[in-house]
């Protein structure tokens, strides 16, 4: 694989001098026609030390602007990050659209010197190449344009760069130990960047082998791909963006009846119950069963998640449900047993500005509780298979595959160690028309009750099909629903609260 790139090529000065200019230019253009698109451009810079990855990230800043280029290094993961799923730095750190991202020894450097070090077989290198291909899988189905660069040298030419740059008092900060070190290991560390990379090369986030030798030559042939592969994918996503819209618009039309459907509206699950019918809606508790039992769970969560403290686990508690479902009550009788320094409750909307130029899981991923730690996500992610395929917010294609990529993250949530609980607050169509003409009765609830919660009831098909589906292949063994029988408020604050003290019993007893 890489006896090609060893060839030795190389750019003599004049013919360097000639070409740059021009590509220079086309490089500034480029960059200000991406900050007009919809998609970010990550650039993964990995390979032997000395090899020039640090120079490219240096050339990129100095030949654009750098204040549309992020540049990211990452070392030893520090204590926050630690108490974070691993891959949680690299979602924090994703580029809006519009912008490039430039990575060093990012998701690829851990597992390939474990590898090459003993601490990991193939089995489990190959395992973590799964997970990366399907971390730049998630990325690139959003858009995002990802570029990887294998910047090679021969293990004497490595040896050559790593003496000149300790002459240099200038570089030779650069060279450490490890680079030695890595520099003795040259053949294992080869034979795992050949594995890596064939595992991990896709049609859709491409590696490229760059010799390094000569500087011009990397130079050249680095910022080359990088315009021509911009240029290409700024034309293929306005091609998609223009199908994409066209067709959101026929839906949209079909839906409020401007435009003529191609079929007509399918019921829910085509006349079959949905998993909600089957729940028992009439079970209810008394006010003095509710008083007694209430005070018994409060005093046994707080014990309980006292000791999940001192164990380090952190916990995530998702609320999604109908409007009027009892989500906030429900909430504020559960975190009320907590001391409020350990928990956090987020209330999710539409995104922001901010959120909407990332992926949809970015502004999830962000939230994450460190060790010890309770979020409360009142609403969540699944926003993306509920309301946003209900109101067409997101295509068929977005919301379709945003099954999976939901169970990837819920699954490194959990393979971290996290207590991940799923709670959906069902209630009847007409008990929640009932809450809503109390809302609109009662001052202080009034605020509560839009325009939007009366027209989303003209859906309330749409909507349990969207539930149905989303509970059928979401509600997985290590992060499974609990459907929550919400007519009584009563009976669905006391299940909420004993279901959460049952699963962080069951964690601590392991």
């Amino acid at each position: 694989m890489f006896e090609a790139a060893e060839l030795g090529r190389k750019i003599a000065k004049e013919e360097f001098d000639r070409i740059a200019p021009a590509l220079r230019t086309e490089m500034v253009e480029i960059q200000q026609n991406l900050r007009r698109a919809d998609f970010p451009v990550i650039l993964v810079f990995a390979g032997v030390d000395g090899a020039g990855k640090s120079e490219s990230a240096n050339l990129l800043n100095e030949w654009m602007d750098p204040r549309w280029i992020q540049t990211q290094v990452y070392g030893d993961p520090t204590r926050e990050e630690i108490e974070k799923p691993e891959y949680w730095r690299y979602w924090r750190d994703l580029p809006p659209k519009g912008q490039f991202a430039i990575y060093l020894s990012a998701w690829y450097s851990r597992p390939v010197l474990d590898h090459v070090y003993g601490g990991t077989d193939r089995a489990d290198l190959d395992a973590t190449l799964d997970r990366i291909n399907s971390f730049e899988k998630t990325l690139t189905d959003d858009g995002a344009l990802v570029l990887k660069f294998w910047m090679h040298l021969s293990q004497p030419e490595q040896k050559k760069r790593l003496k000149k740059l300790e002459r240099d008092p200038d570089q030779s900060w650069r060279v450490t130990k490890a680079d030695w070190k890595n520099y003795k290991n040259y053949d294992r560390f080869i034979a795992t960047a050949e594995r890596t990379i064939m595992r991990t090369s896709t049609g859709d986030a491409p590696w490229m082998i760059v010799e390094g030798k000569d500087n011009r030559y990397r130079s050249l042939t680095v910022l080359s791909t990088i315009r021509d592969a911009v240029r290409k994918h700024l034309k293929h996503r306005e091609a998609e963006l223009k199908i994409s819209a066209e067709m959101r618009k026929s839906r949209r039309e079909a839906a409020t009846g401007k435009g003529k459907a191609d079929k007509a509206p399918t019921t829910v699950l085509n006349g079959q119950p949905s998993i909600l019918d089957k729940l028992d809606m009439d079970q209810a508790v008394s006010r003095e069963t509710y008083r007694t039992e209430i005070r018994k769970l409060r005093a046994r969560l707080n014990a309980l998640y006292r000791q999940s403290k001192a164990a380090g686990f952190s916990t995530l508690a998702v609320f999604e449900g109908w409007d009027a479902g009892g989500k906030g009550g429900t909430i504020r009788r559960m975190v009320s047993a907590l001391d409020a320094r350990d928990y956090r409750v987020l209330p999710f909307a539409a995104p922001t500005d901010e959120e909407a130029a990332r992926h949809y899981l970015w502004r999830f991923w962000r939230h994450i509780p460190r060790a010890g730690r309770l979020t409360v996500f009142d609403r969540s992610w699944y926003g993306r298979v509920l309301v946003e395929r209900v109101e067409h917010f997101a295509s068929d294609e977005e919301w379709g595959r945003a099954y999976a990529e939901i169970n990837d993250f819920e699954a490194q949530l959990v393979e971290h160690g996290s207590l991940l609980l799923k709670f959906w607050m069902n209630i009847t169509k007409e008990e929640q028309e009932a809450r809503f003409k109390n809302r609109e009765v009662t001052p202080y609830k009034s605020w509560k009750l839009t325009d939007e919660d009366w027209r989303n009831r003209e859906k309330w098909d749409e909507y349990e099909l969207a539930v149905n589906e989303m509970v059928e292949r979401t509600s997985t063994l290590i992060a499974p629903w609990t459907l929550v029988e919400g007519n009584d408020k009563r009976f669905a604050r006391l299940k909420v609260v004993r279901t959460l003290c049952d699963r962080l019993q069951a964690r601590l007893e392991g």
